[in-house]
């Protein structure tokens, strides 16, 4: 069976504003306390007007230009007509035929085949989420509840042109939009809460006797996770590609349908027939303007735009040197770690001994104390401070890192933490680099002296066994550079 893949994305995306996108009522995820963030304006209820909020429609510019979309200079807003029980006005507040953004595009890297591939955006538009339903899965009865808290959060909505071409693409664009989106501040994306879902919109383009014929396309609906995404494409495939080969016939039969998945089943299951747009009998929303915007107001929230994940990778791997991992690990951390990266980077004035302490000692530290980079008692000048003294060769690694956990510990006890502190520890230990060679050679020779046996097995050839001579002279003199104390040791003993 000769077949290609299609598939087509729908993200939802509900925005950081403080309020709702037509009324005052609080935009909070708050599932212990339903339908307590509702007015008569998200409720729907006679003679209530909706009022635009113009921060939810700046952010979603904002994003729209991140994606490399087209801003338009006039749009509207429609309403879309389906009953829900979660819907209390029986239509959303939504863009149809002039959304505010349209023709963008993605590009990702897939590491299974080495390729960068680009997805092409239809439009990302604007409009109000719906409520909750809630239904009891226990078995023990056959409740369901509605909580309508989430009505009227503004929602950002962006469709994908069909260029997705496996289960493993779609997920990759996820995480690649998710980390975009945290880096622009416009949602906080978390998948768990329903902040950030997505629809996917499989079918297979089957080739046979030299002609392309497209199975009926199946919607997935609502999936909240990375490996939902990955792991509902991947069965609704499995399930096309069988039903093409027990009944080709039948398969121009089946009509268009939308389904959910069951990730405890590891299975979709049939909802309803698939809408089209005719079906939602869409007509302009009487009750809001159009919304204008100048080119002078596109450019002002460009200018907000903050340096974006790929831009980054590329900058750490071309000007500082790092590679691929290292970069990626610092970039994935988010905006605000990378940034703390870069000010690291910037003091010091070496990248990859910033990655290197950024990436793990940091890192570490951050895990184990469970903390956010915001919160870490080191700040980025005082970790660079540390750093410039390792790349200007007055401090070790191993001394550096003693400094810093010194200056952890300090920050255990209350005391504030400034770069001066690092020339207190560093007196205070004796952590300054040992710059007399000449003691260093009398340390050596010492050492050597007491090993006769061990100095023999170098000299033979056992490489292995200098490392016990370096650790002893080490302890003797803090200060040492091991790298310079093995080289000295095997000129001395080689001649």
């Amino acid at each position: 069976m000769d077949y290609t893949t299609i598939i087509g994305l729908e993200v939802h995306v509900q925005l950081l504003t403080k309020s709702k996108i037509f009324c005052g009522c609080a935009n909070l995820f708050n599932p212990d306390n339903p339908n307590v963030q509702t007015c008569p304006v998200c409720l729907g209820l006679p003679g209530s007007l909706p009022v635009m909020n113009r921060k939810a429609f700046q952010l979603s510019v904002k994003t729209g230009l991140a994606l490399n979309c087209d801003i338009a200079s006039f749009t509207k807003w429609d309403r879309k007509q389906y009953y829900y029980p979660d819907l209390p006005k029986a239509y959303q507040i939504s863009q149809f035929d002039l959304p505010f953004s349209a023709d963008g595009w993605v590009d990702i890297e897939v590491p299974s085949t080495g390729e960068t591939r680009r997805v092409r955006l239809i439009r990302a538009h604007l409009e109000e989420d719906a409520g909750k339903n809630i239904h009891d899965e226990s078995g023990r009865g056959a409740d369901s509840r509605v909580d309508l808290n989430r009505t009227g959060t503004p929602l950002l909505e962006i469709v994908t042109q069909p260029d997705i071409r496996s289960a493993e693409e779609a997920r990759i664009f996820l995480e690649d939009l998710r980390l975009m989106l945290r880096y622009l501040a416009v949602s906080d994306c978390e998948m768990q809460e329903g902040s950030l879902r997505c629809d996917a919109n499989v079918n297979l383009h089957v080739e046979e006797n030299g002609e392309t014929i497209p199975t009926p396309i199946v919607e997935i609906k609502n999936l909240n996770s990375f490996r939902g995404v990955e792991a509902a494409i991947e069965h609704e495939l499995k399930k096309q590609v069988k039903a093409w080969q027990t009944d080709p016939r039948r398969m121009g039969e089946v009509p268009k349908t939308t389904v959910g998945w069951d990730a405890n089943r590891n299975a979709t299951f049939e909802q309803r027939g698939k809408e089209e747009a005719a079906d939602y009998r869409y007509f302009p929303d009487p009750d809001l303007c159009p919304v204008t915007i100048t080119q002078e107001e596109v450019d002002e929230i460009r200018s907000t735009i903050c340096e974006l994940p790929g831009v980054r990778r590329t900058r750490y791997v071309s000007e500082l040197g790092l590679t691929p991992y290292d970069a990626g690990v610092i970039v994935d951390q988010g905006a605000e770690f990378a940034s703390y990266f870069d000010e690291v980077c910037v003091t010091c004035g070496d990248g990859k001994q910033a990655a290197n302490w950024v990436t793990q000692d940091v890192q570490r530290e951050l895990n184990e104390r469970k903390l956010e980079i915001g919160e870490f008692p080191v700040s980025a000048p005082v970790l660079g401070a540390v750093l410039k003294k390792v790349v200007d060769g007055e401090l070790t690694i191993k001394s550096g890192r003693e400094v810093f956990a010194t200056l952890l510990s300090d920050a255990g006890d209350g005391t504030r933490i400034s770069a001066e502190r690092i020339d207190a520890i560093i007196a205070d230990k004796g952590l300054g680099k040992e710059q007399d060679t000449g003691k260093i050679d009398a340390v050596i020779q010492a050492v050597l002296d007491r090993n006769a046996a061990v100095a023999e097995d170098v000299r033979n050839g056992r490489m292995q066994a200098v490392g016990p001579l370096i650790g002893q002279v080490m302890r003797e003199l803090k200060g040492a550079d091991a790298k310079d104390v093995r080289q000295m040791i095997l000129d001395k003993l080689q001649g």
